[in-house]
């Protein structure tokens, strides 16, 4: 094929039509820059929060709204805006008629979509929330509004169905529960009552959640609910479709499809949904008319958000329901400090059973505790699987399914000389050496290099020992102990979300317990001396909220053994199902040390010379103080700093301005946490 040099006489054409083509452009761009410089009549300052993360930039900046996009550019909208250069993402806030600004405001670029995505209520808990934990809007919206769905976003949102009326036996259940009558009805009514609720054992909670939703929802209101995972998101969802039906709410979960998850934030978004249950990546939900926040089991580390600016779930609904004029229920089998804390203050009332129905609903021992139970066994204290606890799972499984908790995973997790006790370490790495299957040889966790001659290094001896048994080699054990019974696991790799009611041993992790058809009709606690030998500022308070969720699958009538030490203040707790005196012993050690909830408390970890430019930086009030720095690691370092309560909200702005300082001059990184799950 020859060119157009070898053709002269094609020349002449392909000039022309060059400089048609750069005419046309220089007329398009001509047009596009007379369209832009044409500013809307009504409203023409468009107030923009870019999405930059860089503290010192969190703060809005005002643009013109071209007479082109005037429509399209309304508040809560995504845009494209030219900042430093290049085009970046934004929400439009507001328009306004004038700006501070004394110069030329630069155009809008675009409107990205005119789906209003962001709520005024949300924009506001947003600057809320990083202002109490000293981060950026920039980083909350992320968490708060899922990326664009194109697709998704054409598509119209099914409208709600007539919400049914209150069935006669819809807030029985409750009435367990002394003022929990009172609550529902000021609900129902369109009050904004606040609670923490203490649920019995055996108690449907799924059910009571929905029932609370659905007379919010009667009200006219929406509703919240967040729960730490999705297996128990399964269970609200279920519950909320048998007492309103289908089509009257959404779910809303981390890892949901980018196209579903984005759909059902559209409905709540447009109002066509108005009940929304999820995970910690609900609580930021967009419902229209928010009238009930709820939060169950809200000490479970699933609600601590791991990204900055660190947001915990239940501060983040708590603080919704103070801007919104919301009602507010915390429940839990187990009670956190900070929900302790709010009956402390007054903030919310209490909601819990009496006495006798807790005895009906479970008897709990522990193995060994009492004289009679040594001479029946003396090496109940002893053993790992004492006679007591055999028994408790015999008795069960005449009667439907057993619950073992085992607090450890895998098979056998370490190994120790049988003769001197020496733990058996790895000769290649001298790491711990464990045991993976019944039939594998003993095996490093470090390096996996395996050990089938194996001696102790102290004594000579060849024979091994399990001093720790995972939930596995727990099933084994107890499969030969009861030869004719199904036994199940479930743990990391394998979790079952239910189990049928017929008879069978399930062994399972903390946190990993299938929900039984019609409960458990026993419920074993095995090794309950590790979780209690974690060194953690909330061992002992999360060692009864692992128990509790266990025992609270128990059927009405049911049985609890708990194969630990019978002294203990926390298993004592559990054997009394005293969860709210634990607390209120919880609360006031935490006092009396300083220590959340009723103080406030920020970590600053990084490295050493930008910790302490940090501390240098840092203006604190006068009541505050520094702990630190100490060593976390091989390069970094973290100090506490610490205010009372009453100086929560200057330690906040005071760590906010140190982020806006720091990056302004641009000095090496920190990680800022306030009121971290633990230390």
């Amino acid at each position: 094929m020859t060119g157009p040099e070898e053709q002269p006489e094609l020349l002449p054409g392909l000039v022309r039509a060059s400089l048609q083509e750069s005419q046309a452009k220089a007329r398009a761009t001509r047009a596009r820059k007379a369209a832009e410089a044409e500013v809307a009549e009504a409203d023409p300052v468009a107030r923009v929060l870019v999405d930059v993360a860089l503290a010192h930039l969190d703060r809005t900046f005002d643009y013109a709204v071209p007479a082109s996009m005037a429509e399209a550019a309304q508040p809560g909208v995504r845009v494209k805006v030219r900042f430093a250069g290049q085009d970046v993402d934004g929400y439009l806030l507001g328009r306004f008629a004038s700006s501070d600004h004394t110069g030329r405001l630069a155009p809008l670029r675009r409107v990205v979509s005119p789906e209003p995505v962001l709520s005024p209520a949300v924009a506001e808990l947003c600057g809320s929330l990083a202002e109490r934990y000293a981060g950026t809007r920039s980083d909350l919206l992320r968490l708060a509004v899922p990326p664009r769905h194109a697709t998704t976003e054409k598509e119209p949102s099914s409208p709600e169905p007539a919400v049914p009326p209150a069935g006669a036996a819809e807030t029985a259940a409750w009435s367990v529960y002394e003022p929990a009558a009172a609550y529902l009805a000021h609900l129902a009514e369109g009050g904004a009552p606040r609670a923490v609720w203490s649920a019995a054992p055996g108690e449907e909670w799924p059910r009571r959640l929905a029932e609370a939703a659905a007379a919010t929802r009667r009200s006219g209101r929406g509703a919240l609910i967040c729960v730490p995972d999705g297996k128990d998101v399964d269970r609200v969802d279920r519950a909320l479709t048998e007492v309103l039906g289908p089509d009257h709410h959404v779910t809303l979960t981390a890892d949901a499809g980018p196209a579903r998850r984005y759909r059902e934030f559209l409905a709540v978004s447009r109002g066509t949904r108005r009940i929304v249950v999820g995970t910690r990546a609900a609580a930021f939900a967009p419902v229209h008319d928010l009238g009930l926040v709820a939060v169950w089991d809200d000490g479970d580390d699933l609600y601590a958000e791991p990204r900055a600016p660190y947001p915990h779930t239940r501060e983040t609904l708590l603080l919704r329901a103070e801007l919104e004029g919301a009602a507010a229920l915390v429940g839990g089998f187990a009670r956190s400090v900070e929900a302790e804390y709010l009956l402390r203050t007054g903030w919310a009332r209490e909601l819990a059973a009496p006495r006798a129905v807790v005895r009906e609903r479970v008897r709990t021992a522990v193995a060994g505790a009492s004289d009679l139970d040594l001479e029946r066994d003396p090496l109940a204290r002893a053993s790992r699987v004492p006679r007591q606890a055999l028994e408790a799972i015999r008795w069960g499984i005449e009667r439907g399914p057993v619950l073992v908790q085992n607090p450890r995973l895998g098979y056998v997790a370490a190994l120790a000389c049988e003769r001197c006790r020496t733990p058996a370490r790895c000769g290649a790495c001298r790491g711990p050496l464990a045991l993976t299957g019944p039939t594998t040889p003993p095996a490093c966790r470090w390096c996996g290099t395996e050990a089938p001659g194996w001696a102790c290094g102290e004594c000579g001896y060849r024979g091994l020992r399990a001093p720790v048994v995972g939930d596995a080699r727990t099933a084994e054990e107890l499969g030969r102990a009861l030869p004719s019974t199904r036994v199940l696991t479930s743990s990391r790799d394998r979790v079952l979300a239910t189990v049928d009611a017929r008879p069978a041993v399930v062994v399972a992790t903390p946190g990993a317990e299938p929900v039984a058809e019609g409960g458990y009709a026993a419920v074993v606690l095995l090794d309950a001396w590790l979780l209690l030998g974690r060194t953690d500022l909330r061992t002992e308070e999360e060692a009864l909220r692992r128990w509790s969720d266990a025992v609270g699958l128990v059927r009405p009538g049911g049985r609890a053994v708990v194969v630990g030490d019978p002294a203990h203040p926390a298993v004592q707790a559990l054997v009394r199902w005293d969860p709210s005196g634990f607390a209120a012993r919880e609360t006031a050690e935490r006092q009396e040390a300083h220590l959340p909830p009723a103080s406030r408390l920020a970590t600053i970890t990084g490295e050493p010379g930008a910790v302490d430019d940090a501390l240098t930086l840092l203006d604190l009030p006068e009541a505050g103080e520094v702990l630190g720095p100490v060593p976390t690691g091989e390069q970094e370092v973290r100090a506490v700093v610490r205010v009372p309560r009453s100086h929560a909200a200057a330690l906040g702005r005071a760590l906010g301005e140190l982020q806006r300082v720091r990056s302004a001059r641009k000095l090496d990184p920190v990680r800022v946490q306030v009121d971290p799950p633990s230390l």
